[in-house]
């Protein structure tokens, strides 16, 4: 093996030119990433938060999510994910941002730079792309958007380039605009699908076959009484959902047991108020996706997936990229020397 002291950079643009403005190259790293996990063939610290005392709001915080991934092509890295709350209307710029610096396993020696906002979107996207196949009804047609932001954009897009099925998109947000924008950026692409906007968070849920959660909410708000029958959660904002769900539920399955029940979340305060524990949970979605435990078994089920997001995800898609960037030549190359 020929060690070479140089880094790739990925920008954003360049991410777009190996396939990162569509769902499959995600969807395909993300499902390997989950059965990486559920084999236990990776190692995650549990990821630390920075914050400080100007930084009041939930989403005011940079995160450290470091990763070592084993199987075939073996590999390490981080990801470096920056929020604040005021970015959009302060500064007119997105509320996050990301780097991600991926390191070979043999040496330590890092390799590859990459932007990573897009990734982290995306990826997130691609867990509740992968879940809807296991854990949602088949053949469902009506999804809820609760949260019409940056994050919701990924998850509509997702949903739509994965599901042909989907026939209504219900949204809402407190801003009337951001559900606007969303219906202007999609409806033009897919004439098939009615775009509906509710009044209220209720209205849109109850209609909800798949619900995804899409917010910045720091207080719970949806209770069980609104989910319909057969209704699959993908609660990607973590604090949406009340307390009662999670003990309703017919199952509640995570991505990592370990990384949910810790930052004082809904499940965090289960478990110190002994009415949650590993026991209660179904699975880790990996296991699901293994086939070591079954996911959806009948259409009344009502599923709720509380996925925290891990290292796991952000760095089998960087490695996705990283190794499509080397076959394809593209990227710009940095010395470390």
């Amino acid at each position: 093996m020929t060690i070479q002291a140089e880094l790739r950079y990925l920008s954003q643009s360049d991410l777009k030119l190996l396939g990162a403005d569509h769902s499959n190259a995600f969807v395909e790293a993300i499902e390997e990433g989950l059965k990486l996990h559920a084999n236990h063939e990776f190692v995650q610290p549990l990821k630390p938060y920075l914050r400080w005392p100007d930084a009041p709001h939930i989403a005011d915080r940079i995160i450290a999510m470091p990763c070592y991934l084993g199987g075939d092509n073996p590999i390490a890295g981080i990801k470096w994910i920056g929020s604040r709350q005021h970015n959009p209307t302060k500064y007119e710029i997105p509320r996050a941002s990301a780097v991600i610096v991926l390191n070979d396993a043999q040496t330590n020696y890092p390799v590859a730079i990459m932007e990573a906002s897009l990734i982290s979107a995306m990826r997130t996207a691609a867990i509740t792309g992968v879940a809807t196949k296991y854990l949602a009804k088949k053949d469902f047609s009506d999804v809820s958007i609760i949260g019409c932001g940056p994050i919701a954009q990924m998850q509509v897009k997702t949903l739509l380039e994965q599901y042909q099925s989907i026939k209504t998109i219900h949204l809402y947000d407190l801003s009337a605009v951001a559900a606007d924008k969303l219906i202007t950026q999609f409806a033009p692409e897919y004439p098939q699908v009615k775009f509906e906007i509710h009044p209220s968070a209720q209205a849109a849920v109850e209609k909800a076959d798949v619900l995804v959660t899409c917010t910045v909410s720091d207080a719970p708000y949806i209770p069980y009484e609104w989910l319909k029958k057969g209704c699959f959660v993908s609660n990607i904002s973590i604090m949406d959902i009340e307390k009662d769900v999670f003990v309703k539920a017919d199952k509640v399955i995570v991505d990592d047991w370990d990384q949910s029940n810790r930052e004082k979340k809904v499940i965090n305060q289960l478990v110190e108020e002994g009415k949650f524990s590993r026991e209660q949970l179904h699975a880790e979605l990996g296991e699901i996706i293994l086939g070591q435990v079954c996911g959806r078994e009948n259409d009344d089920e009502v599923i709720l997936l509380n996925p925290m997001g891990m290292a796991i995800d952000d760095i089998v898609c960087a490695r996705w990229f990283y190794q499509a960037a080397i076959s394809r030549d593209v990227g710009t190359k940095l010395p470390l020397f």
